[in-house]
């Protein structure tokens, strides 16, 4: 049984029930399309990968949504500094962004649906807050009346009259609060538009999304997910204006958020100027360990990016990714060991982590609990068969969630002259000449390569990042 963080209630919540018949409902706020993706929003989408999978491979039947913005402010503005139009901006860096989920191995969405797609929806919810008096027309645009919608503040848990003027909300002096929210801009000279009944224009962010869970969802469904820094104003605002259009409450039955990714203490800003891409980072190390270097944190919680943290995320996949090549060289026992008993225990607490709201770092640790204990079976060959197998399946069990085990991995190939120095140091070792050894060790080590002493002689390998 799911129990899951809501942000609305501040409580772990049951998985909402879907509709009798029907796959549950998710919904993640996708990218706006105007620069490459940074490290933030691939923590985000692994997150809601791996947390997808989970549901699926728990039998649950699963329909997950992702918007891509492609209209927006700061595509207009990147536009008219490179001299192209905002279209050739949005399918740039929309066709990059899929190319780099593509790479992490992100496989869980369904459908990924534009903003400008969905102008005709748009345009009905408009008219909608219209007819209900939640919005009003000025000489810039039409705009939400957020003091209309007596619950707005429900999300983040403030008062509207306690609120400070939002960074995300753009002053206007035609507007009756600081805090009202645009629903149509009007056009200005050189910038996209659409006809509307009120002038020609664009929509505002927040109705984008609405309009797109409308068309697809209905207006209700049961879980939204994204970023923490989208809790206010945007997931305040699609609240009210979804729930004051269509009359339906809750909106959305479960709002979950995941924590930031900080560069030595400090959100990622261009204006800092230490944003790190997702293009960057991939270049560098495989997307298995920044899958990995994701799923050892708790989804909610910050991470403070360093360099170490990858390079313990390769060690840790190293441990996971050797034991499964020596899983699969194992000879079998004639005996069977017992072992799958206890392997039923590692599973549980497995599952209990990821049941615990996508406890993903316990759950990891429940992993190497198994590798651990099933070591010595391994390396004394003590595994039957159908034990082996058990074994096997677990750890692919596993990997369909976290998707961390790259297939078939090639090894590296290794160098004669490595190959008579671990046999040198051997023949060292055996002889008790263990300063001699060790300095072989050093001198492999610089080399880029690792030696594993076990009970059936020396493991070679190349060392991670």
């Amino acid at each position: 049984m799911f129990r899951i963080y809501n942000t609305l209630t501040r409580t772990k919540d049951r998985l909402p029930q879907a509709q009798r018949g029907k796959p549950l409902r998710l919904f993640v706020c996708g990218p706006t399309v105007y620069d490459f993706s940074h490290i933030g929003h691939g923590r985000t989408y692994v997150v809601f990968d791996i947390i997808a999978r989970a549901l699926r491979a728990r039998g649950l039947k699963l329909i997950y949504l992702q918007n891509i913005t492609d209209i927006e402010d700061k595509i207009i503005a990147r536009a008219q500094k490179d001299g192209v139009s905002w279209k050739k901006v949005a399918r740039t860096f929309e066709h990059a962004y899929l190319a780099d989920m593509a790479k992490l191995k992100i496989s869980s969405p369904d459908i990924y649906a534009r903003a400008s797609d969905h102008i005709v929806e748009i345009i009905a919810q408009i008219k909608a807050l219209l007819n209900k008096q939640y919005a009003y027309i000025t000489s810039t645009g039409v705009y939400f009346s957020v003091e209309r919608f007596k619950e707005y503040g429900k999300l983040s848990h403030q008062r509207l009259k306690q609120m400070k003027e939002a960074v995300r909300i753009n002053p206007d002096p035609t507007k009756k609060h600081f805090a009202d929210f645009a629903l149509w801009k009007f056009a200005q000279q050189g910038e996209p538009w659409w006809p509307s009944p009120w002038g020609k224009g664009r929509p505002g962010w927040h109705i984008e999304d609405t309009a797109i869970t409308h068309s697809r969802f209905g207006p209700q469904y049961e879980i939204h997910g994204s970023a923490l820094d989208l809790i206010f104003p945007h997931h305040e605002s699609e609240i009210a204006q979804a729930e004051a259009a269509f009359g339906k409450k809750p909106f959305v039955k479960l709002w979950m958020h995941s924590g930031f990714v900080n560069i030595r203490g400090e959100k990622m800003s261009k204006s800092l100027g230490n944003i790190i891409t997702l293009r960057e980072i991939l270049d560098v190390w495989p997307a298995e360990v920044f899958r990995m270097f994701v799923a050892r944190a708790h989804y909610r919680s910050p991470i403070d990016y360093d360099e170490d943290l990858l390079k313990d995320a390769s060690q840790g996949l190293g441990r996971i990714e050797d034991f499964v090549e020596r899983l699969g060289k194992t000879k079998p026992a004639k005996q069977k060991s017992g072992i799958e008993k206890q392997i039923r225990v590692f599973k549980k607490a497995f599952w209990d982590a990821l049941e615990d709201d996508f406890h993903t770092p316990r759950a990891l640790a429940a992993v190497f609990d198994f590798i651990s204990y099933c070591n010595p079976f391994v390396e004394e060959n003590k595994l039957q068969r159908s034990e082996r197998k058990t074994v096997a399946a677990f750890l692919k069990e596993v990997d369909d969630i976290f998707g961390m085990l790259a297939p078939k991995r090639k090894r590296a190939e290794i160098p004669a002259h490595v190959i008579r120095l671990v046999q040198l140091r051997e023949k060292m070792r055996l002889e008790k000449k263990f300063s001699e050894a060790d300095a072989i060790r050093i001198q492999l080590t610089k080399e880029g390569w690792v030696i594993e002493d076990t009970s059936s002689g020396p493991r070679t390998k190349k060392a991670r990042g």
